[in-house]
């Protein structure tokens, strides 16, 4: 038998659930065995309870409970295959930003940022391509959702992404996304706070909801915006800023929050996040504008990606000059 232990989330393993990670690490251990040790509380996270479906942020501590030799056997070390040679060229063409420390992506539209079922290809998969000689394997700090573009940071040593990892947790990280919502949010600047779950509906995807605040599954979750530019009242440019980091916050504060889903956004805002006649209108408009954050070396790392074709063809649409953009919260 193993004794009790404690293992430290790593960048790389940020935002995955937590029976995934003990899939990932302790693969021998049975789905219903790992149910038993967390209702009996002997699997905690930074010594709280924690529920399978718990997402991890890197540098919170895994309590692993004594476990049979079998259970303990550690995931068989697998050689990564080569990545696709298109794609790992097509990501390094997406790099923004590189130093030491740092990588900096502008992730395309419909690439996944981790791997899961049915994804084949990922970020995560492709990140032998951005080595650039170095020893180590650059480490992912953060996610962004498949369908969502911009800025993406690599920590490109251990030590790097730790320190990246600890600015997105003490809230030292200012993300501005822009997005297109349909309809026009009032008032033009705010704040939106919302307690969000995670559900999974009968026969459903899992999906971020609001709650009451008593709700033992909720978060707090909090966005800033301020309305760029709006074409009559039947689009607006946001900005936005978000406050805190929970799964599809964005999303659920534009349909939920300002009743102003994201354009093309089905899942949260249904057939009221598509306007006809608008080209490219399926497209989750979302994109991670911009980051800024303590650089791991010292200072401020501040990163902006463009638009990608497609969205910027939208903006466009609207008549709105991405180019020449101001900051509504300067």
């Amino acid at each position: 038998m193993s004794e009790v232990t404690t293992a430290e989330v790593a960048p790389a393993d940020a935002g995955i659930r937590l029976d995934r990670w003990f899939r990932r690490h302790y693969p021998q251990l049975s789905h219903g065995r790992l149910e038993k040790l967390l209702r009996t509380g002997q699997v905690r996270i930074d010594g709280a309870r924690a529920k399978a479906s718990a997402r991890l942020e890197a540098g919170q501590a895994i309590r692993i409970p004594p476990l049979g030799d079998a259970e303990a056997a550690p995931a068989p070390a697998r050689k990564a295959p080569a990545p696709d040679r298109r794609a790992a060229d097509a990501l390094r063409r997406a790099v923004l930003h590189r130093d030491d420390d740092v990588i900096a992506l502008d992730k395309p539209p419909g690439l996944a940022t981790q791997g899961g079922t049915k994804v084949a290809e990922s970020v995560d998969s492709l990140l032998d391509a951005l080595r650039f000689g170095a020893a180590e394997r650059p480490r992912l700090v953060h996610r962004l959702d498949k369908d969502t573009s911009g800025v993406l940071l690599l920590g490109r040593s251990a030590a790097a992404a730790s320190r990246l990892a600890a600015a997105f947790r003490g809230r030292d990280a200012v993300k501005t996304y822009w997005a297109l919502v349909a309809g026009v949010p009032r008032p033009a600047r705010g704040r939106i706070a919302l307690d969000l779950a995670k559900r999974r509906p009968a026969g459903g995807r899992e999906r971020a909801v609001a709650v009451e605040d008593d709700d033992e599954d909720a978060l707090r979750a909090v966005t800033e915006y301020a309305v760029v530019e709006a074409a009559a009242r039947r689009c607006a440019w946001l900005d936005l800023r978000p406050r805190t980091g929970r799964t599809h916050q964005l999303r659920v504060h534009c349909a939920e929050g300002l009743g102003t889903p994201i354009l093309g956004d089905g899942k949260y805002g249904g057939r009221a996040a598509f306007l006809p006649g608008v080209p490219g209108g399926k497209r989750l408009h979302l994109h991670a504008r911009a980051i800024a954050l303590p650089h791991p070396a010292g200072g401020m790392l501040r990163v902006t990606a463009p638009l990608p074709p497609a969205l910027a063809a939208t903006w466009a649409f609207f008549g709105f000059d991405s180019a020449a953009a101001p900051d509504p919260f300067a």
